[in-house]
């Protein structure tokens, strides 16, 4: 897949199953998919202000943010953003949802795969290409067209930074209703990308 683009992800036909057997008849599916130039670079550093800020220089795994998360559920709190771009990507193409640790260990096996056998710039294109933005709503193109009848390379900062805030859970935080929590969010995400560097950031992957 370094080449081929993935027709599917698992997590979007587990998505398509559950839908079918439980009778949803308001689902409605959506993806297409669009390549890296096709895409503003708006979005692909929002992205990474709001998932991996590390994105460009880790091989993988971000052991720092990975050590914090443990030693803030050790004391009872639950924290997200230990995982990176490319975990995230290697469970959402190849796997299932979960925490257990032979599931972890199976991503961990695709995630050193992947950052091994792609190219950084590729490993974004897919990701934002098979992440979930809404019910049904797959890859940053469908979710541009979607919410806001545009392309996904005429995002502003402002649209990207709403995408991205709603990453962490979309079928929990939507896009087109957002919460305090979101807009929040979405306001820290747009200062994260002025100070990682902006348009710049996506000029060197």
């Amino acid at each position: 897949m370094r080449w081929l683009n993935p027709m599917a992800s698992t997590f979007m036909l587990r998505d398509r199953a559950t839908a079918l057997f439980s009778g949803d008849k308001n689902y409605r599916f959506e993806h297409r998919w669009s390549s890296w130039k096709n895409i503003s670079a708006n979005m692909k550093v929002a992205v990474i202000a709001a998932e991996d800020q590390r994105f460009p220089d880790h091989w993988g795994f971000d052991f720092d943010s990975m050590e914090k998360a443990w030693q803030s559920n050790q004391r009872g709190r639950k924290v997200h953003g230990a995982s990176t771009l490319s975990q995230q990507l290697a469970k959402n193409l190849y796997l299932w949802p979960g925490r257990s640790l032979p599931r972890k260990g199976v991503e961990a096996y695709f995630t050193v795969l992947i950052e091994t056998f792609w190219p950084k710039k590729r490993i974004l294109e897919v990701y934002l290409n098979s992440a979930e933005f809404g019910k049904g709503v797959f890859g940053v193109e469908a979710a541009s067209r979607h919410y806001f009848r545009k392309s996904a390379a005429q995002l502003s900062a402002q649209d990207a930074a709403l995408l991205a805030a709603v990453l962490p859970g979309p079928k929990r935080f939507l896009v087109d209703r957002p919460t305090a929590y979101v807009r929040a969010r979405q306001a820290w995400i747009l200062g994260q990308m002025a100070q990682i560097g902006g348009a710049a950031l996506a000029s060197e992957l």
